[in-house]
């Protein structure tokens, strides 16, 4: 299957709905395997199999039996905060990685960070946490201070403005205020073909969507599913170009530092295609556009 030219569909509550169903099953299923094996002391970190080992002990985590992601929240549908989840957060990256995590017998922590920081590498090196799940594109660049797991996503870039703005392509933006997330290909993209606009950097989606309703700027260029999730939000703003850049988005990892989690991740990543589980975490965020 490809997965270029895809359309987010679905609100967030039917997302979570079916997340949670996958939870249930998922803790159903690993309290039968407990009771099959008699039970017997949980052992330390949880981890205890009789051996007395840690799960993921090979990995060389940040937390024995639990892994540790690193993510800039919020960029739905990828992360996003979701109180009744066990890591706090949902999202189609947390989805798909916490079940990686689980079928790898551990525990999912996800941390707020920058995406700057998680981009160019430093969160990862510093070890403040395993893994970078950040909807981040894989880029040649990103590829000389990390590792990337095999992709998982094909993304599109685009053009957010209101309805009523007068813009209706990239042309129109000479003078314009162009907002981007900073460190991300977006602001790539629009430095090299948004040509006479100003263009204004921020931090996450969460400071550059109140800004463009604010009115503060004209238009955010950035992935076009979480442009997407703004248009579904509110009825006034509308995507007028949307970008194919051929981008796919990989787990991120320090550089070097843990082959062992590299491979079992994209061993996991290979069996959920297979048995069907990735389609069913993506279907529950997006749709085939059937145009």
């Amino acid at each position: 299957m490809t997965w270029q030219n895809l359309d987010v569909t679905g609100a967030l509550e039917a997302t979570m709905t079916a997340r949670r169903t996958r939870i249930a099953v998922g803790a159903a299923a690993a309290a039968l395997v407990l009771a099959a094996c008699g039970g017997g002391g949980n052992g330390e970190d949880g981890g205890g199999d009789g051996g007395g080992a840690a799960a993921g002990a090979e990995f060389d985590l940040v937390q024995e039996g639990t892994l540790t992601a690193c993510s800039d929240v919020p960029y739905p549908p990828f992360e996003f905060e979701d109180p009744s989840a066990p890591s706090g957060y949902s999202g189609f990256d947390i989805d798909l990685l916490s079940t990686i995590a689980e079928n790898l017998g551990l525990e999912l922590a996800v941390q707020d960070v920058s995406f700057d920081a998680l981009q160019s590498g430093t969160t990862l090196a510093a070890g403040q946490c395993d893994i970078g799940a950040s909807a981040m594109t894989i880029t040649p660049e990103r590829e000389a201070n990390l590792d990337f797991t095999d992709p998982y996503y094909d993304s599109l870039q685009s053009l957010l403005v209101h309805k009523d703005s007068g813009i209706e392509s990239i042309d129109d933006l000479a003078g314009k205020n162009v907002g981007v997330q900073q460190g991300t290909t977006g602001q790539s993209y629009a430095q090299e073909n948004a040509t006479g606009a100003n263009i204004s950097a921020f931090p996450s989606d969460g400071e550059l969507w109140p800004a463009l309703q604010a009115g503060q700027i004209d238009a955010i260029l950035q992935d076009q599913p979480v442009n997407v999730e703004h248009v579904k939000a509110d009825e006034n703003y509308v995507i007028v170009e949307e970008y194919e850049t051929g981008e796919q988005y990989g787990f991120a990892l320090a550089k070097g530092q843990k082959p062992e989690l590299l491979e079992a991740i994209n061993a996991e990543l290979a069996t959920l295609r297979e048995d069907g589980t990735y389609q069913e975490i993506y279907d529950s965020y997006f749709a085939a556009d059937e145009s």
